[in-house]
């Protein structure tokens, strides 16, 4: 890396989640790492290896910031990394009601076979991201503690027995918090809290406190895995066609290999002959 050219400005980030992603279970770092790789694509590799994550990998910025080569060679170097183990990208569709695949780019110092992406493409192995929260609680909106006030203060009218003061409605706001987040309708909540009440009831607030913390719906079954997170798909280097990583050898599909001969564009249904008398008949035809 010595002799290569940098830019004085420092490397740009990629867009949040976007960018170079480290992959786990790497080696230290030696001054060997990329010694088996031609001089241009050690380079590269030994500059992406000290980039932080999340640094903007694309074949733009780089040749930007390395000018010492033009955006085709730098295209060239990282599909290299890509057949030698060192680079791997994939399609991953995010979680939500709008389909949407993005590309993660993951780098790896120390070089890896198609099997150990293969299975790290398919989560057999460590992501380098925080896990998902054990038991995920639907985010609660900001009018939401308004609302538990509203439903409080509204039993009175309703239920005179259940009148409470605007001290009793404040305290007991945050134990209907949990309720409306869990999704549970207004008309629900009075209906749990004013069915089946005593003849008499001394302390209202008392009765309400014991019944919001007793009767509190279930929290929603966590998400499988499958809906939390959809499979991943690996993308070609050569012609970009998305499929599953179990179709790709050294990052290439079955139709970039060199080792599959490619189907002609168009089979000749004309010989020579025939489509030179054809071009003459349509010079004669312009001439008259």
């Amino acid at each position: 890396m010595d002799d290569v050219q940098l830019s004085a400005a420092p490397h740009p980030l990629a867009k949040p989640g976007y960018g170079k992603i480290a992959a786990p279970e790497q080696a230290p770092r030696t001054a060997r790492d990329f010694t088996h790789l031609p001089a241009r694509e050690a380079a590269v590799a030994g500059y992406l290896d000290r980039l932080p994550d999340g640094a903007d990998i694309s074949v733009k910025t780089l040749a930007a910031v390395l000018p010492l080569w033009g955006q085709c060679a730098l295209r060239t170097a990282l599909n290299r990394l890509v057949t030698t183990g060192h680079l791997h990208r994939f399609r991953e569709r995010l979680p939500g009601a709008v389909t949407r695949w993005v590309t993660r780019t993951y780098f790896s110092r120390t070089a890896r076979d198609g099997a150990w992406w293969a299975r790290f493409t398919r989560r057999d192995s460590p992501a380098p991201t925080a896990p998902p929260p054990p038991s995920p609680v639907p985010p609660v909106r900001a009018d939401v503690p308004d609302d538990a006030y509203g439903v409080l203060s509204s039993l009175g009218r309703t239920t005179p027995a259940l009148a409470l003061s605007k001290a009793d409605c404040t305290a007991l706001a945050p134990l209907l918090i949990p309720w409306l987040a869990r999704g549970a309708t207004p008309d629900r909540i009075r209906l749990a809290l004013t069915a089946g009440l005593p003849p008499v009831v001394h302390h209202p607030a008392a009765l309400l406190r014991k019944r919001l913390e007793s009767k509190l719906p279930a929290a929603p079954p966590a998400p499988s895995a499958e809906e939390a997170s959809p499979p991943p798909r690996a993308e070609c280097t050569e012609c970009r066609a998305p499929g599953p990583p179990g179709a790709f050898t050294d990052g290439r599909c079955r139709a970039c290999r060199p080792d599959t001969p490619r189907p002609p564009v168009f089979a000749p249904t004309l010989t020579p002959a025939e489509v030179r008398a054809h071009a003459a008949r349509v010079r004669e035809r312009n001439r008259r």
